[in-house]
């Protein structure tokens, strides 16, 4: 695509988000809506109008190589992104529950499941891949100097064997090598007869040579018309998108030099962006040299003269604001002087003010307490009244849409009406730097003139005013007592200390990559794990049905609540402060890999502290501390970064195993509270816990640790499928018209990811995949494999159902279920009451 391309794109998204803002202003109603349903299908427009704006966006962002379009992109890109978060944590408040499903919106907007998909924008690596360059090559050479721990724990187990057993195993494989080469030779001479038979065997043929060759033809003609019509058949299938492409085929040409073009275009945006930022330099430095004289004479004159108009207008020489107030740059906001005089005045009055009520505060407590009840008791009547009027729900105040709206006008104002035929390389636009750096200079210099000029009114109102300095000694005073305000405000805040504060931050990344606490993360990307879109999620819970979530809702989640986040600091201190995560399911069913595709996918640290990994570092209570400071020390200096707990259910046992006491799996339960409790909205660091079995730990602080909980389920049918193709062609495997996938995916109910993976490989060896040519693959073949291992059975599943219906979210959504039923029970009493006297009035009549 061309840059005009990438322009339209973003001219698009840009147009879509001006009709989506006046939507949402317009939506805001001061009457509050009271229809669940109506409020769930409001959010879950927006969230999927917002969404596909935000997918535009990030295209655009990716491949657009002018600077500073590519600055106003960012702005509005992080706005959605945001604004994304908040609708979705807007749903989960209103349903308690977080898996939503937006059929019935995708097929009033004409859209698919694809297109919802929330995007993982590149910039969250690209942008900082020299920094995970530099980590990588120090942590492999930590790696390499010190060894890799795993190998050392591995123990070669060697097994002594009596002369017997030795006997025995030598004779079981001579026998099969005797075996085998007897097959051969049987093989060998069963070919010599067969040859020796035919060779024996004379044809006579009764029939002329014209009946021969009509038969030829006739099997001839029949064959090639049945190849003809089947390939008919397979390119109408292929065209419907009934049947999928053929694997192997080869990348088409195109679609090459597009990815070489992608590429390209990130060359360019790097070689841009180096320009841009020595022309910022650059066009300040010279705006200083040769506007910068100008610049203080126009300003020093301009304030001269406001003195003389303030004195003229009000008999007295003004104050000089305050740098807090913003200094000169409050004259010339478009005000009289006498405007600003009256302002500086009111201000002064206020101060004397609040004074004279600190003196008169002590001789008034008892009539202020009888003063409160009466306001306490006017206050509960008036909320009651709010309340009967305002009951309902409303849109919450969002963070994000005055971020959006900025960006808008922006692009608006500058880029929607701008010229750019004549930039065909898309460099920086020169004067807009100018602009944009001559504002930066007024305000430097406004700052150097603003000392000069307090100067200069101090010596006239000395010359002139020579009377008011009494009162210039009472404004000190002021001064004096405002900074042991803040002195003794400085006091309350209590500092946390450091315990290595005497140590650099690569010599702990260095200590705990040794001690393996901190760990090197596989590269998964979240798209590998597969799962399919659940079709049936709105019509399930029409029917008061609860639909188990699909691996495509966990995937969408994870994206939200753990990449987006993690991946730009601009949401993550706005949006909805999230610092735990939990992800419970079975075993098997990729929650290790949704940890590590987190970690890739927004270049974050991984910290391991699972109980089996902590177990015997940093012995005692002091030991203890030394770790936690340690991790969260680096955390916090080299974010993002992802506090891994594995097993976590182990740190809040109700009662820990014998089995399990050496270990101390409990060591994290008091400490793990207060770390949460420390990250704050600027810490790009999530705590993210992976179990198995949560029903055997401590429900109350479990759920007060982890308040954001994802329950992975097994893959459905749908998701079967599509992993079954996916994972059989990764592994080298073909698909053909043999391989009934739809059956070995019913078959293979209950049975996870993990099974499905290792069933492919125990199948498609080597040796199988040389085969494939003249024995494509069967159903058949991977029953066995699949068989050998143990599926979640039922019992288990119902385990984990009931287990969430406890945890809070699950109680509230209960509790609404029933009141939801009690409603409807209570209404159609109140019909059938209204019937029954309908009836009796009818037989009075009669």
């Amino acid at each position: 695509m061309s840059h005009s391309a990438y322009g339209k794109v973003w001219a698009l998204a840009q147009g879509a988000l001006e009709d989506l803002l006046q939507e949402e202003t317009a939506s805001q109603v001061p009457r509050p809506q009271k229809d669940q349903a109506v409020i769930f299908q409001t959010l879950a427009t927006f969230y999927v109008k917002y969404v596909q704006i935000l997918r535009s966006l990030e295209v655009a962002y990716d491949q657009i190589v002018h600077p500073q379009k590519r600055r106003v992109i960012r702005q509005v890109l992080d706005g959605v992104m945001g604004r994304v978060l908040e609708l979705k944590n807007e749903m989960v408040d209103l349903e308690f529950s977080e898996f939503h499903y937006y059929d019935d919106v995708l097929q009033d907007l004409k859209l698919t499941p694809e297109d919802i998909e929330i995007p993982v924008p590149k910039y969250f690596v690209s942008e900082k891949i020299k920094v995970l360059k530099e980590r990588e090559k120090i942590l492999a050479k930590i790696l390499t100097q010190n060894g890799p721990r795993t190998p050392e724990t591995k123990i070669i187990m060697t097994k002594t064997m009596s002369l017997e057993e030795a006997i025995r195993v030598i004779q079981v494989s001579e026998r099969a090598r005797q075996g085998c080469l007897r097959a051969k030779f049987m093989k060998e001479i069963r070919q010599e007869e067969e040859k020796e038979r035919k060779a024996n065997v004379r044809w006579e043929s009764s029939l002329d040579r014209d009946e021969a060759a009509t038969r030829i033809q006739k099997v001839w003609l029949g064959y090639r018309q049945r190849k003809k019509t089947k390939k008919e058949r397979l390119d109408e299938f292929l065209f419907l998108g009934m049947v999928p492409p053929a694997q192997h085929q080869e990348v088409s040409v195109t679609i090459l030099h597009a990815q070489e073009i992608e590429k390209a275009r990130c060359v360019v945006q790097e070689e841009h962006e180096a320009q841009y930022q020595q022309a910022v330099v650059s066009i300040k430095d010279t705006i200083r040299e040769v506007e910068g004289p100008d610049m203080k004479e126009s300003l020093q004159e301009q304030i001269r003269q406001w003195f003389i108009e303030c004195r003229n207008a009000t008999g007295k020489f003004p104050d000089y604001p305050d740098e807090d107030d913003g200094g000169s740059a409050v004259i010339f906001a478009e005000k009289t002087p006498e405007q600003v005089a009256a302002e500086l005045a009111a201000k002064e009055e206020e101060k004397e003010q609040k004074k004279k009520s600190k003196g008169k505060k002590s001789g008034k407590k008892k009539d202020k307490k009888k003063d409160k009840k009466k306001d306490k008791g006017k206050g509960k009547k008036g909320k009651g009244e709010q309340e009967e009027e305002e009951d309902g729900w409303k849109m919450s105040p969002s963070n994000f849409l005055p971020t959006l709206e900025d960006g808008h006008k922006v692009y608006k104002e500058v880029w929607h009406v701008r010229d750019e035929s004549a930039n065909f390389n898309q460099r920086f636009d020169a004067e807009l730097v100018k602009e944009e750096k001559r504002r930066e200079v007024e305000e430097e210099i406004r700052v150097q003139v603003d000392e000069l000029m307090r100067q200069e009114l101090k010596n006239l109102k000395l010359a002139v005013d020579r009377d008011k300095g009494k009162k210039k000694k009472k404004k000190g005073k002021k001064g004096k007592k405002k900074k042991k305000k803040g002195k003794k405000g400085g006091k309350k805040k209590k500092k946390e200390k450091d315990l290595t504060a005497d140590r650099t931050i690569e010599s702990l990344f260095e200590e705990l990559v040794r001690e393996g606490l901190l760990v090197r993360p596989p590269a998964v990307r979240l798209s590998d794990f597969i799962g399919e879109y659940s079709y049936l999620g709105t019509t399930l819970r029409q029917a008061d049905v609860e639909p188990m979530p699909s691996l495509s809702d966990v995937r969408q989640l994870m994206a939200l609540h753990g990449v987006l986040p993690l991946g730009s600091q601009a949401v993550h201190e706005k949006a909805p402060l999230l610092k735990t995560l939990l992800l419970t399911g079975p075993s098997g069913v990729g929650k290790k890999m949704l940890v590590h595709a987190l970690c890739t996918e927004t270049g974050a640290n991984l910290f391991n502290l699972s109980p089996a990994n902590i177990s015997g570092k940093y012995p005692g209570k002091s030991g203890l501390q030394m770790m936690l400071h340690m991790v969260l020390k680096v955390a916090r200096q080299l974010q993002p970064s992802v506090v891994w707990i594995g097993e976590t259910e182990k740190t809040f046992y109700k009662k820990v195993p014998k089995a399990e006491k050496e270990m101390e799996p409990k060591r994290l339960k008091k400490d793990l509270p207060k770390i949460v409790k420390s990250l704050k909205a600027e810490d790009r660091v999530l705590i993210v816990g992976t179990t198995r079995r949560p029903f055997d730990a401590d429900l109350k602080p479990f759920c007060k640790v982890y308040k954001k909980i994802i329950l992975v389920p097994r893959p459905d049918y749908s998701s079967r499928l599509v992993l079954w193709r996916h994972i059989i062609l990764r592994h080298g495997g073909l698909i053909t018209d043999l391989l009934d996938l739809s059956s070995v995916s019913k078959v293979s109910d209950g049975y996870t990811q993990t099974n499905i993976l290792q069933a492919v490989q125990a199948v498609l060896t080597e040796r199988r995949i040389q085969l494939l040519g003249r024995k494509p693959l069967s159903a058949i073949e991977f029953i066995g494999p699949l068989a050998r291992q143990d599926p979640i059975f039922k019992e288990e599943e119902e385990a984990f159902k009931a287990w969430y219906v406890k945890t809070p979210l699950g109680k509230k959504r209960a509790k609404a279920a029933k009141a939801s039923e009690l409603e409807e029970e209570e209404s159609g009493k109140g019909q059938k009451k209204k019937e029954k006297g309908k009836k009796s009035g009818k037989k009075k009549k009669k």
